[in-house]
Protein backbone atom coordinates (compact mmCIF):
# COMPACT_ATOMS: atom_id res chain seq x y z
CA UNK A 1 0.00 0.00 0.00
CA UNK A 2 0.87 3.35 -1.06
CA UNK A 3 -0.01 6.70 1.04
CA UNK A 4 0.17 10.06 -0.56
CA UNK A 5 -0.39 13.37 0.97
CA UNK A 6 -3.05 16.18 -1.06
CA UNK A 7 -0.95 19.27 -0.14
CA UNK A 8 -2.14 22.82 -0.81
CA UNK A 9 0.25 25.00 1.62
CA UNK A 10 -2.49 25.67 3.51
CA UNK A 11 -3.17 24.66 6.96
CA UNK A 12 -5.07 22.02 6.70
CA UNK A 13 -3.14 19.88 5.03
CA UNK A 14 0.02 20.51 6.29
CA UNK A 15 -1.13 19.70 9.92
CA UNK A 16 -1.94 16.52 8.02
CA UNK A 17 1.30 16.32 6.78
CA UNK A 18 2.68 17.19 10.76
CA UNK A 19 0.40 14.58 12.40
CA UNK A 20 1.91 12.15 9.64
CA UNK A 21 5.23 12.44 11.01
CA UNK A 22 4.50 12.88 15.03
CA UNK A 23 2.68 9.48 14.67
CA UNK A 24 5.54 8.30 12.35
CA UNK A 25 3.13 6.84 9.81
CA UNK A 26 4.02 4.52 6.86
CA UNK A 27 6.32 6.31 4.37
CA UNK A 28 4.41 8.63 1.91
CA UNK A 29 4.70 11.28 -0.96
CA UNK A 30 3.56 14.61 -0.30
CA UNK A 31 1.94 15.70 -3.72
CA UNK A 32 1.79 19.93 -4.09
CA UNK A 33 -0.20 20.96 -7.89
CA UNK A 34 1.18 24.31 -8.62
CA UNK A 35 -1.49 26.18 -10.83
CA UNK A 36 0.29 27.93 -12.89
CA UNK A 37 -0.56 31.70 -14.16
CA UNK A 38 1.94 31.34 -17.02
CA UNK A 39 4.30 28.46 -17.45
CA UNK A 40 6.24 30.24 -20.13
CA UNK A 41 7.45 33.16 -18.36
CA UNK A 42 7.42 31.12 -14.79
CA UNK A 43 4.71 33.18 -13.16
CA UNK A 44 2.70 31.04 -10.71
CA UNK A 45 -0.94 31.26 -9.75
CA UNK A 46 -0.11 31.34 -6.06
CA UNK A 47 0.69 34.14 -3.96
CA UNK A 48 4.46 34.68 -4.03
CA UNK A 49 4.45 34.63 -0.36
CA UNK A 50 3.22 31.44 -0.35
CA UNK A 51 4.61 29.98 -3.23
CA UNK A 52 8.05 31.00 -1.56
CA UNK A 53 7.11 29.05 1.40
CA UNK A 54 6.13 25.91 -0.06
CA UNK A 55 9.48 26.00 -1.76
CA UNK A 56 12.04 27.47 0.69
CA UNK A 57 10.38 26.79 4.13
CA UNK A 58 8.06 23.80 3.75
CA UNK A 59 9.67 20.95 1.12
CA UNK A 60 12.70 21.71 2.56
CA UNK A 61 11.68 20.64 6.20
CA UNK A 62 9.83 17.85 4.78
CA UNK A 63 12.46 16.89 3.05
CA UNK A 64 14.26 16.65 6.33
CA UNK A 65 11.67 14.66 7.76
CA UNK A 66 12.44 12.44 5.04
CA UNK A 67 9.19 12.60 2.97
CA UNK A 68 9.37 12.17 -0.81
CA UNK A 69 8.22 15.22 -2.91
CA UNK A 70 5.95 15.52 -6.40
CA UNK A 71 5.61 19.24 -7.22
CA UNK A 72 2.73 18.57 -10.58
CA UNK A 73 2.00 21.08 -13.16
CA UNK A 74 -0.61 20.92 -15.97
CA UNK A 75 0.00 20.90 -19.47
CA UNK A 76 -2.33 23.91 -19.55
CA UNK A 77 -2.63 27.14 -17.69
CA UNK A 78 -4.49 30.22 -17.05
CA UNK A 79 -3.18 32.19 -20.02
CA UNK A 80 -3.78 28.94 -22.26
CA UNK A 81 -7.05 28.56 -21.09
CA UNK A 82 -7.94 32.43 -20.98
CA UNK A 83 -7.24 32.48 -24.97
CA UNK A 84 -8.91 29.13 -25.74
CA UNK A 85 -11.13 29.99 -28.61
CA UNK A 86 -14.40 28.63 -28.37
CA UNK A 87 -15.67 26.07 -31.16
CA UNK A 88 -18.61 23.59 -30.18
CA UNK A 89 -21.05 25.96 -28.28
CA UNK A 90 -25.04 26.11 -28.76
CA UNK A 91 -25.06 29.68 -28.96
CA UNK A 92 -23.68 30.57 -32.60
CA UNK A 93 -22.30 33.71 -31.47
CA UNK A 94 -19.92 32.75 -28.93
CA UNK A 95 -17.97 30.70 -31.50
CA UNK A 96 -14.70 31.69 -32.52
CA UNK A 97 -14.45 34.32 -29.24
CA UNK A 98 -12.20 33.67 -26.54
CA UNK A 99 -12.87 31.98 -23.41
CA UNK A 100 -12.14 35.03 -21.44
CA UNK A 101 -12.19 35.06 -17.34
CA UNK A 102 -12.98 32.19 -15.11
CA UNK A 103 -16.68 32.36 -14.04
CA UNK A 104 -17.24 33.17 -10.37
CA UNK A 105 -18.82 30.19 -8.73
CA UNK A 106 -18.19 27.80 -11.87
CA UNK A 107 -14.08 28.05 -12.27
CA UNK A 108 -12.39 26.12 -15.34
CA UNK A 109 -9.40 26.65 -13.91
CA UNK A 110 -10.14 24.31 -11.49
CA UNK A 111 -11.70 21.89 -13.40
CA UNK A 112 -9.13 21.77 -16.63
CA UNK A 113 -5.91 22.74 -14.51
CA UNK A 114 -5.59 21.81 -11.21
CA UNK A 115 -8.25 18.44 -10.71
CA UNK A 116 -7.34 17.38 -14.18
CA UNK A 117 -3.60 17.40 -13.12
CA UNK A 118 -3.75 15.32 -9.82
CA UNK A 119 -6.24 12.91 -11.56
CA UNK A 120 -3.56 12.22 -14.18
CA UNK A 121 -0.59 11.49 -11.59
CA UNK A 122 -3.22 9.41 -9.58
CA UNK A 123 -4.02 7.63 -12.65
CA UNK A 124 -0.78 6.37 -13.35
CA UNK A 125 -0.24 4.50 -10.16
CA UNK A 126 -0.42 1.31 -11.06
CA UNK A 127 -0.93 -0.34 -6.96
CA UNK A 128 -3.46 0.48 -4.30
CA UNK A 129 -2.98 3.59 -2.35
CA UNK A 130 -4.55 5.91 0.24
CA UNK A 131 -4.85 9.58 -0.24
CA UNK A 132 -4.34 11.69 3.13
CA UNK A 133 -6.70 15.09 2.63
CA UNK A 134 -7.05 18.19 4.64
CA UNK A 135 -10.25 17.90 6.31
CA UNK A 136 -10.61 18.85 9.55
CA UNK A 137 -13.13 16.88 12.13
CA UNK A 138 -15.12 20.36 12.57
CA UNK A 139 -16.44 20.16 8.72
CA UNK A 140 -18.63 16.82 8.47
CA UNK A 141 -20.53 17.50 5.14
CA UNK A 142 -16.97 17.59 3.80
CA UNK A 143 -16.01 14.52 5.51
CA UNK A 144 -19.24 12.38 4.68
CA UNK A 145 -17.69 12.33 0.59
CA UNK A 146 -14.60 10.63 1.80
CA UNK A 147 -17.24 7.49 2.38
CA UNK A 148 -16.69 4.76 0.26
CA UNK A 149 -12.83 6.20 -1.29
CA UNK A 150 -9.88 5.81 -0.68
CA UNK A 151 -9.28 8.86 0.86
CA UNK A 152 -8.52 9.84 4.71
CA UNK A 153 -8.54 12.58 6.54
CA UNK A 154 -5.61 12.63 9.52
CA UNK A 155 -7.42 15.47 10.90
CA UNK A 156 -10.13 13.46 11.57
CA UNK A 157 -8.23 10.43 13.23
CA UNK A 158 -6.82 12.61 15.13
CA UNK A 159 -9.59 14.79 16.36
CA UNK A 160 -8.01 17.99 15.39
CA UNK A 161 -10.35 21.00 14.28
CA UNK A 162 -9.38 24.05 11.90
CA UNK A 163 -8.17 25.83 14.66
CA UNK A 164 -6.14 22.63 16.31
CA UNK A 165 -4.63 22.70 12.72
CA UNK A 166 -3.86 26.00 12.50
CA UNK A 167 -2.37 26.40 15.83
CA UNK A 168 -0.51 22.90 15.07
CA UNK A 169 1.16 24.50 11.85
CA UNK A 170 2.14 27.99 14.20
CA UNK A 171 3.80 25.51 16.76
CA UNK A 172 5.74 24.01 13.83
CA UNK A 173 6.86 26.83 12.37
CA UNK A 174 4.64 25.65 9.30
CA UNK A 175 1.97 28.37 8.85
CA UNK A 176 1.81 29.98 5.38
CA UNK A 177 1.88 33.70 5.39
CA UNK A 178 -0.67 34.33 3.34
CA UNK A 179 -3.17 34.12 7.13
CA UNK A 180 -1.57 37.24 7.87
CA UNK A 181 -4.40 38.87 5.97
CA UNK A 182 -6.70 36.09 4.84
CA UNK A 183 -8.43 32.73 6.08
CA UNK A 184 -8.15 31.30 2.93
CA UNK A 185 -6.36 30.02 0.54
CA UNK A 186 -6.66 30.11 -3.26
CA UNK A 187 -5.00 31.81 -6.63
CA UNK A 188 -4.23 34.89 -6.58
CA UNK A 189 -6.62 35.52 -9.96
CA UNK A 190 -9.66 33.91 -8.54
CA UNK A 191 -12.79 35.70 -8.73
CA UNK A 192 -14.21 34.36 -5.69
CA UNK A 193 -11.70 36.54 -3.89
CA UNK A 194 -13.36 39.63 -1.55
CA UNK A 195 -12.25 42.67 -2.46
CA UNK A 196 -9.74 42.95 0.73
CA UNK A 197 -7.74 40.09 -1.29
CA UNK A 198 -7.99 41.71 -4.21
CA UNK A 199 -6.76 45.21 -2.59
CA UNK A 200 -4.14 43.32 -1.18
CA UNK A 201 -3.06 41.96 -4.31
CA UNK A 202 -3.28 45.27 -6.23
CA UNK A 203 -1.57 46.92 -3.30
CA UNK A 204 1.54 44.45 -2.92
CA UNK A 205 1.77 42.84 -6.27
CA UNK A 206 0.57 45.69 -8.63
CA UNK A 207 2.75 43.68 -11.33
CA UNK A 208 -0.05 40.67 -11.02
CA UNK A 209 -2.97 43.56 -10.90
CA UNK A 210 -1.28 44.52 -14.09
CA UNK A 211 -1.76 41.14 -15.69
CA UNK A 212 -5.47 40.88 -15.31
CA UNK A 213 -5.67 44.35 -16.56
CA UNK A 214 -4.11 43.57 -20.06
CA UNK A 215 -6.21 40.63 -20.42
CA UNK A 216 -9.20 42.60 -19.84
CA UNK A 217 -8.32 45.18 -22.66
CA UNK A 218 -8.53 42.22 -25.21
CA UNK A 219 -10.70 41.98 -28.28
CA UNK A 220 -12.71 39.08 -29.00
CA UNK A 221 -13.66 37.59 -25.36
CA UNK A 222 -16.87 35.71 -24.99
CA UNK A 223 -17.67 38.14 -21.86
CA UNK A 224 -16.60 41.27 -20.27
CA UNK A 225 -17.27 39.40 -17.25
CA UNK A 226 -14.41 39.53 -14.30
CA UNK A 227 -16.55 38.56 -10.88
CA UNK A 228 -19.81 37.09 -11.69
CA UNK A 229 -21.61 40.05 -13.47
CA UNK A 230 -18.97 42.85 -12.74
CA UNK A 231 -16.34 43.84 -15.62
CA UNK A 232 -12.78 43.88 -14.66
CA UNK A 233 -13.27 47.36 -14.74
CA UNK A 234 -16.12 47.23 -12.49
CA UNK A 235 -14.19 45.43 -10.27
CA UNK A 236 -11.27 47.62 -10.11
CA UNK A 237 -13.04 50.77 -8.93
CA UNK A 238 -14.50 48.97 -6.03
CA UNK A 239 -11.03 47.73 -5.32
CA UNK A 240 -9.48 51.17 -5.68
CA UNK A 241 -12.18 52.39 -3.18
CA UNK A 242 -11.51 49.64 -0.77
CA UNK A 243 -7.99 50.92 -0.67
CA UNK A 244 -8.84 54.19 -0.36
CA UNK A 245 -11.61 53.62 2.58
CA UNK A 246 -8.64 51.61 4.42
CA UNK A 247 -4.94 53.13 4.27
CA UNK A 248 -3.33 50.57 6.26
CA UNK A 249 -3.11 48.48 3.11
CA UNK A 250 -0.62 50.81 1.27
Amino acid sequence: MRYYHSWSGGKDSTAAVILDHIHHLPPSTIIFNEVMFDKRRNISGELPEHIDFIKNKAIPLFQKWEYNIKIIHSDKDYIDLFHTLITQSKIADRNGKMRGFPLGGKCMINRDIKTKAIHKFLKNINEDFIQYVGIAIDEPKRLERLNGTNKISLLAEYGYTEQMAYDLCKQYGLLSPIYEFTKRGGCWFCPNQSYMEMAYLKTHYPQLWTELERLAAENNLVSQGFKYSLTFEEVNKKVDEYISKNKEMK
